[in-house]
Formats: C-alpha cells, sequence, structure tokens
C-alpha cells in the first residue's frame, strides 16, 4: 500500500513533522496497541527490562532461526548502507519478537543499550508495550512508532519503521525493523523497510519452490524482475502454492483466498496451455489473463526450464537453481518427470554402465547410493532411478542433508505433533519421510547428516516406523532409499563420523557419476545444453580454439560450471554465432592459463585416496582444498564469487572452510 505524506503535526498527538501515518489505519492501530499495553499491566514510567537469553539459548534461537537469518543477513547490510551515519540501527527478529541480530551506527547502538535493543531480548508488545516490533507482528502489518507514540517513556526518544516477514507458506517468519533517534527521522525509512522485506520473501521462493511453477508477472512488461514484481507458485498439476505480497495485490486475493483457487482458475487456461506457450522454458515474455480480466505480462519458470532433456542428459540450469540454503524437499509429478534412465545415457561408456546396473536391480526396492563429486547431476539419476521403477507415480521427495540446520533437521525429517516445541504449527506437520510414503525418499547429501539422527534415521529404515515429535504413535512407512555424497563415507567411519550400521544399509548398490573431466561424451553433452540455452530456431557453437580448452580443463564444478559458463557465453554471442575465447568470462581464462593438476573431492568408492603426483604427494581432496582457498583469495573472501568460479554451491565452500590450509 502507498505511502500518504501529511502535514506536519505537533508532538502531543505523536505524529513527526512531514510523516506519513497512513491516515486512520496507522493511528488505529496505535490506539489498538496502547489499549493492549494496559491489558497487559504494563506502566508507562517501568523501566526497560534489559533481560536478556542466556547466551547458549540464544545460539540455539539463532540456530532455529538460520532459514531466516540466511536470507535476512544480506539485505540487513544492503540496507545499513542506506541509512549508515544517520542514527539508526537495524534489526531482525524472530516471529516472537525476539531481537537475532543488529547493524548499527556506534554512536546509537550505545544509546539502544540503555533501553536493552539488543540481541537475546524480547520485544513482543506483552515485554514492551507499543512499539515497531512488537505491534507489526501482532498486526502482521507495517508499523512505524514514533516518539510519544511508544507506550513506555523509557521508549519515547525513538523512532521505529518495522514489517513483517512473511515466509513462502504466508506464516509470518520475523520482522525487519530500523530504529533511530526520533530527532533524526526521515520519511522514506519505512518504504526502505518494507522494501527490504519484500526483497528477502522474493529471495525464499526459488530455494523453497525449485521444481514447481513459478509465474512472475506485472501488468507492465518492464516492472518483472523487480521487487514490485507478483510472484505466483504452483505445483505442476496446477495447485496453488504459494503468492508474495504482489501477486496478492495484483490479484486482488489474499493468501487465504488464494489457497482455494487453481492455476486454471487465476489465468483462465489450463496448465498444459501454459506449458505449450512457454516451451518449458524461462524465455520473453508471455501475455495471460488474470481471474479478473486484467492482462499481465509472464515470465515462468517451469518445472522443466532448470534442466534440459533433448538427448537426454539434465543438467541444473545453476548453482542457484539447488536448493542448498534452504530445507529442500519436493513431490514431484510423475508426468513431468524431467529423464529416466535410458535419457541419461549419452554414450559415455562409464554412465552406461552406471545405468546398466540401475536397471538390474530396478523395482526391487535394493536401497541405492550414488556417490560423485558436486555438479554430475546426483539428484538427476535419483529422479531417474524414482521415474523408472514401479514407484514412478508416488512422491518423489527429496532432502539436503547439508541444507537442513541441525536444530531443525529431526523435526523435518520426522515431524511433529501440535505442540510438540515453541512455534510448533497448530495440528503438527509431517515429516519428509512420512510425505514420501509410497515412493522415493532421496537423501542428498547424507554425508552431513548430524551423527545423533544418524541412529534415528537407522531404526526408521530397519522398522519401517517413524515417530513423529512430541507423540506417543508410530506410523508405518514404506519408502524406498536413494542417498548421494561427495564425501569419503568409509574414512568418515573410521573418524566416528558416521554410523558403520547405517552405511551398510544404505548401500545396497553403490554407483559413482564421472567427473566432468572423465566424460567421453563431452562435445556431445556441451552441444546439447546450447541447445537448451538458445532462443527457439537459434543456434550457437563453439569454435575449436575453445572446445581445445574446455577439453584440457578440470572442471572443479563440472555440469554445473559447464552450464554456467555456457549460459553467460551465449548471452555474448549474436543469434547463430560462435563462442569465442573473447566470450569466455576472465577467472576461467586465468585458472585455464595456470598449470594445475585436475582438482577432486575425497574418493568415492571408499578404496584408499589416489595419490597425485607432485613434490609435496598431496591427495586429490588436499588439491581441491588448495583450489577452493586460491578461488577465496582470488576474489578477496568473497564466498558467493568463489563458489560461483567454482561452480558449487555456497554451502559447500561454507561447510569446508574450516579444513582449508592452515595458511590460507
Amino acid at each position: 500500500m502507498g505511502l500518504v505524506t501529511t502535514t506536519p503535526r505537533d508532538e502531543r498527538s505523536g505524529h513527526p513533522p512531514e510523516f506519513d501515518v497512513e491516515s486512520a489505519r496507522q493511528q488505529s492501530l496505535i490506539d489498538e496497541s496502547h489499549m493492549r499495553s494496559r491489558s497487559y499491566g504494563i506502566d508507562r514510567s517501568d523501566e526497560p527490562d534489559f533481560s536478556a537469553l542466556p547466551p547458549a539459548r540464544l545460539q540455539q534461537m539463532l540456530g532455529e532461526s538460520k532459514f531466516l537469518l540466511q536470507y535476512a543477513a544480506p539485505v540487513m547490510e544492503t540496507l545499513y548502507e542506506q541509512i549508515a551515519n544517520t542514527h539508526n540501527m537495524v534489526l531482525l527478529t524472530s516471529s516472537e519478537g525476539l531481537v537475532l541480530h543488529t547493524l548499527g551506527d556506534t554512536d546509537f547502538l550505545e544509546k539502544a543499550t540503555q533501553v536493552a535493543l539488543v540481541p537475546g531480548v524480547d520485544w513482543s508488545e506483552q515485554n514492551k508495550g507499543t512499539n515497531a516490533i512488537g505491534t507489526t507482528l501482532r498486526e502482521e502489518h507495517a508499523v512505524t512508532v514514533h516518539g510519544s507514540q511508544h507506550y513506555m517513556d523509557a521508549n519515547k526518544f525513538l523512532t521505529c519503521s518495522c514489517a513483517p516477514i512473511f515466509d513462502p507458506h504466508g506464516q509470518v517468519l520475523g520482522a525487519l525493523d530500523v530504529t533511530g533517534d526520533q530527532r533524526s527521522f526521515h520519511q522514506h525509512t519505512m518504504a526502505l523497510v518494507r522494501m527490504s522485506a519484500q526483497m528477502i520473501e522474493n529471495h525464499m521462493f526459488a530455494d523453497v519452490f525449485p521444481k514447481a511453477i513459478r509465474i512472475h508477472f506485472h501488468t507492465r512488461s518492464e516492472f518483472l524482475s523487480t521487487l514490485v514484481e507478483g510472484i505466483v507458485v504452483f505445483s505442476p498439476d496446477g495447485r496453488f502454492l504459494s503468492a508474495n505480497r504482489g501477486a496478492q495485490v495484483q490479484l486482488g486475493l489474499s493468501f487465504n483466498a488464494l489457497k482455494a483457487h487453481t492455476f486454471s482458475s487465476l489465468f483462465s487456461i489450463p496448465v498444459s496451455k501454459l506449458q505449450e506457450l512457454c516451451g518449458g522454458a524461462l524465455r520473453n515474455p508471455v501475455q495471460l489473463y488474470m481471474h479478473n480480466g486484467v492482462s499481465v505480462w509472464c515470465r515462468v519458470k517451469m518445472p522443466t526450464s532448470n534442466q534440459w532433456f533433448a538427448g537426454q542428459y539434465a543438467v541444473p540450469q545453476s548453482a542457484a537453481d539447488v536448493p542448498a540454503r534452504a530445507p529442500a524437499a519436493q513431490t514431484v509429478s510423475p508426468k513431468l518427470h524431467l529423464s529416466t534412465l535410458r535419457y541419461l545415457d549419452t554414450g559415455d561408456p562409464q554412465l552406461a554402465a552406471v545405468i546398466h546396473k540401475l536397471h538390474m536391480v530396478r523395482g526391487r526396492d535394493i536401497p541405492v547410493m550414488i556417490l560423485g563429486e558436486t555438479g554430475t547431476g546426483k539428484d538427476l539419476l535419483a529422479q531417474a532411478i524414482h521415474g523408472d521403477s514401479p514407484r514412478a507415480g508416488q512422491p518423489f521427495v527429496s532432502v539436503n542433508c547439508a541444507s537442513i540446520p541441525e536444530t531443525l533437521i529431526e523435526s523435518e525429517l520426522f515431524g511433529y505433533e501440535e505442540g510438540a516445541f515453541t512455534g510448533a504449527r497448530k495440528k503438527g506437520a509431517l515429516g519428509k519421510i512420512q510425505q514420501a510414503h509410497g515412493g522415493t525418499l532421496f537423501l542428498d547429501e547424507i554425508g552431513d547428516m548430524p551423527r545423533h539422527m544418524q541412529a534415528r534415521l537407522l531404526r526408521v529404515l530397519q522398522e519401517r516406523k517413524v515417530s513423529p515429535l512430541g507423540g506417543g504413535r508410530e506410523v508405518e512407512v514404506d519408502v524406498a532409499v536413494v542417498c548421494a555424497t561427495n564425501r569419503n563415507l568409509k574414512e568418515m567411519i573410521a573418524r566416528s563420523e558416521f554410523r558403520e550400521d547405517l552405511y551398510y544399509r544404505l548401500n545396497g548398490l553403490v554407483v559413482r557419476l564421472p567427473a566432468l573431466r572423465e566424460r567421453t561424451d563431452f562435445e556431445l553433452v556441451a552441444q546439447k545444453i546450447l541447445a537448451n540455452l538458445c532462443d527457439k530456431g537459434g543456434t550457437v557453437g563453439i569454435s575449436a580454439e575453445v572446445m581445445d580448452l574446455f577439453r584440457s580443463y578440470a572442471w572443479p564444478g563440472n555440469f554445473r560450471q559447464l552450464h554456467n559458463l555456457l549460459r553467460t557465453a551465449v548471452a555474448m554471442v549474436d543469434s547463430n554465432g560462435v563462442i569465442e575465447r573473447c566470450h569466455l568470462p576472465d577467472d576461467f581464462l586465468t585458472e585455464q592459463a595456470q598449470p594445475s593438476v585436475p582438482v577432486a573431492l575425497p574418493s568415492d568408492s571408499g578404496a584408499p585416496v589416489p595419490q597425485v603426483a607432485d613434490t609435496d604427494g598431496q591427495r586429490l581432496h588436499d588439491v581441491a582444498l588448495v583450489a577452493m582457498a586460491k578461488m577465496l583469495q582470488l576474489h578477496k573472501g568473497n564466498v558467493s564469487a568463489a563458489a560461483k568460479a567454482l561452480g558449487v554451491s555456497r554451502n559447500t565452500v561454507y561447510r569446508r572452510k574450516d579444513q582449508l590450509p592452515r595458511d590460507f
């Protein structure tokens, strides 16, 4: 909603000069909050409550809020850069009003400590009376509380502008707030806070719904890919899953109202027609008509748009398309499976041998363990195994064990009953294991599962029963299990980091996906990636010089890295052009010019790690870490840039930073 600028008011009214109060709506929120504050037994003259959570409990809360923090922290830094040196601070809170993280000017931070604006302190209305954080979370609406509008006298030197942060399921996840000295208030602060909160929300969608139909839309095409675009998400069969606030405004429906709709009821065409219009790819905007007759321009992300299958080797669009940061679990309709085992065979004998083994055990519910470096397509092979199995018509549920915070993995896997813990949803929640009942459970990055959770998983696999948290009942489950890792589990067993009994429960059939540098079908794979990247009717070739560079490169990020590089090159080449050396990224050419040994992660076969013939006799694992360290140095510690250059996820770099050479 827009901001309304009013005429100056006196301090007794609580409205600052030139202040936008959103007319009667804003004042009504303040008045209602004051009434609640009195009912809580708070006295205006009360001293600030300085009690904070003990450090250990605060760390636990930070762990439970990791999903929110990982999206909010970068946006907070950007927001703070815009208000630096204005006697303000930026705060992030939980959905209960607990301060989780702050950034601010040194001089104002000292004042903030006088009223307990620090991590670990509760700023709910029940604790602090009327204040922007508590009132925003109570009303689920952006609120500015200025000066004497605060209920407690101790807080009246502040001006606070706060906006709620909603998760992709429509639930309040936390709040973003800018607080400062009321004398330095600026009327545009609330707009910045709202924009920042919306930015956090929009960034969540790609990771939480990586395999859903995602429509980005606006009535004006120039507003696509901006903060004001609407984003609405549907399952492959057209069921409504989620919508951001921009979509709710344009559709004229609340989140709850949208739950009763489908793609067809909102955009007046069947979902199959959408697939025809878009060709399964995110290309030029297409025009659709909303249920109210208004036309909108749309960019559509179909489940097939982050993978190609014209030959048919499926490759992730980019590291960002792999849900490394958010708890990952998606149910994929069998009608839209992106590949089957036969489609993955592109002529490489190593891959053909893997596919042959998988065909031999198909339908026998033998656990499969997929080994291979990051970026080799382990997740896509798992989907193909499911797609060729008798369970293809049932759910395929993927769980990335490395991306779920350790404090949440138990509830994510096993589910929980109502009231199992503070913040638990009403009626509880199904765990991923139960969601996979009748189908396939894919445990990606199984080597990163906390050891204490391994025992519980083993029991579920042995007894085929799961017990949700907070409940005494056990639920029978029937799942086929596929797991994947790029770590050497046998070495982890020797270090007591991975349970040996779980290892032998999971490795019914062990297959290894070859790295890109080991493949004999490199040129064919590259050409097929290009075919998917080019606009319809366009063709882009690769010059002989560039192909020679590609063949001699180690490709530490494998297919994901190759795809990212080709996507950039295609953007620089005219239609029907040829990729030349000048179209390649500088960091790639720099790495290519430096003599190096192939980079590999620890041996996936369980056999002793092979040795590199250099003067130090480094293991391949050590070489991988050295390459990571050098890339971080090259990019001055920027993890995102280093990960992109390596073609791996940021989680991979973060997870291995502690293993880097000591002189890094």
